[in-house]
């Protein structure tokens, strides 16, 4: 097994560029505070190979290839994020362990190789796999841009400005298609739920406890977790995504043990689906709390709601979802199936047409077709992976989802 070291010994020795190198020494450095040395090694790599890289707004990576007749085919953007989740953790490399996939499942068999460490998986494999893509991409017909976002785990405000979905920016991509990279498994995910956060503010009169006076906005809470309850009663599911799904997560209020409340608040976690914004769920909770206030045993207490979004520099990740049929997502799931194979893996794994478990920057890029894709996993039959401890990937899936971005590219720009 492999320990700490310096960056940068072997992730473009050679004429081709080899991601599973690449990825170790990107494992390699810390990405949880700031991406700065993510970028500037990601970027070095670039002038390297002679793809002109540029970092626009406040620390994104773009660079393109075009080709001859750019207007005659699609333009393809590869995207994915510099930036890790803290605490840092170590690389290292070596045999699968127990609860890894890729562990030995008999006597006689052989572990795959994993390597460990924070951003092994989430999202530095998958970025490996995009470089590779892009540096071997030698398009026929139409151009290919790797756009590389400095703050997804964050506020997605570098992935907001380039889309042109901030105040004062302009969508700099304007891509037609979108390959995104984040740990699917190798399977070509197509769909994901949104995630908006806000508070219902119950907002009521205080007065002594001894007294019946006041308006009781805790009581009022109530009927206010009544209509979260029930909110999604008559949602239709989504055909890939489900239903959504409204969660309370935490309840505030009141000031001391002996008056009346004037003020609760209740913060909910949204899981949405398409076609719901962020304004409409916001409207649409509004109204739901206020008829239940009316209506149920607070109604007479004079207790006015409200609902507020959370405070966000950047757009919420809303819901998408791409046509599973789309020629991007066959052309994926294809190359996945091919490259899982040539490499070895199991038919179980790789090339298949799913969601994706979480929200992602794919987000900023819909309605475009958008196909979330990688190597490793949010989670396996052990429990979490990715932002956990124990974050790793298989080499074997590093070199495939390479050698499927690949194909990916040359079949759609050839």
């Amino acid at each position: 097994m492999s320990g700490d070291g310096d960056a940068g010994s072997g992730s473009d020795a050679g004429p081709d560029f080899d991601p599973v190198s690449f990825l170790e020494d990107a494992v390699r450095i810390p990405s949880h505070e700031s991406p700065d040395e993510m970028r500037e090694s990601v970027v070095d790599l670039l002038d390297r190979r002679g793809a002109d890289p540029a970092v626009v707004a406040d620390g994104c990576v773009l660079a393109e290839k075009r080709s001859p007749a750019p207007g005659a085919g699609p333009h393809l953007v590869l995207n994915t994020h510099l930036d890790t989740v803290t605490p840092h953790v170590a690389f290292e490399r070596g045999p699968a362990r127990d609860g890894e996939r890729g562990a030995q499942t008999g006597a006689g068999d052989d572990p795959d190789e994993v390597i460990r460490g924070r951003g092994a998986c989430d999202a530095k494999g998958p970025l490996a796999a995009l470089l590779a893509g892009f540096l071997a991409a030698d398009p026929d017909r139409g151009r290919t841009t790797l756009a590389l976002t400095p703050d997804e785990e964050a506020l997605s405000l570098g992935a907001a400005a380039l889309t042109g979905r901030l105040p004062g920016t302009d969508d700099r991509l304007d891509g037609d298609l979108y390959l995104v990279g984040e740990p699917t498994g190798l399977d070509a995910c197509t769909a994901a739920k949104g995630r908006f956060q806000a508070t219902v503010e119950l907002s009521g009169v205080a007065a002594h406890a001894a007294e019946f006076a006041g308006a009781n906005a805790v009581a009022a809470a109530e009927d206010a977790l009544a209509a979260v309850r029930t909110f999604d009663a008559d949602a239709t599911a989504h055909p890939q995504l489900g239903p959504p799904k409204l969660t309370p997560t935490v309840v505030e209020g009141g000031a001391a043990t002996n008056q009346v409340p004037a003020d609760c608040e209740i913060t909910v976690d949204r899981r949405s689906v398409p076609p719901e914004t962020a304004e409409e769920f916001r409207s649409s909770l509004a109204d739901a709390v206020r008829e239940s206030l009316a209506s149920g045993p607070a109604g007479d207490r004079g207790v006015d709601a409200a609902v507020a979004l959370t405070d966000r520099e950047s757009p919420f990740l809303e819901a998408f979802a791409t046509d599973p049929d789309h020629d991007l997502v066959r052309t994926v799931a294809d190359a996945a199936r091919d490259a899982s194979d040539a490499v070895g893996l199991s038919d179980e794994r790789g090339g298949g047409v799913r969601p994706f478990g979480a929200a992602t920057e794919a987000s900023y890029f819909a309605p475009a077709p958008t196909v979330v894709f990688g190597p490793g996993d949010l989670a396996d039959e052990a429990g979490a992976v990715a932002h956990a401890e124990r974050e790793y990937v298989r080499v074997r899936e590093v070199e495939a989802a390479a050698a499927a971005v690949e194909e990916t590219v040359a079949a759609l720009l050839g």
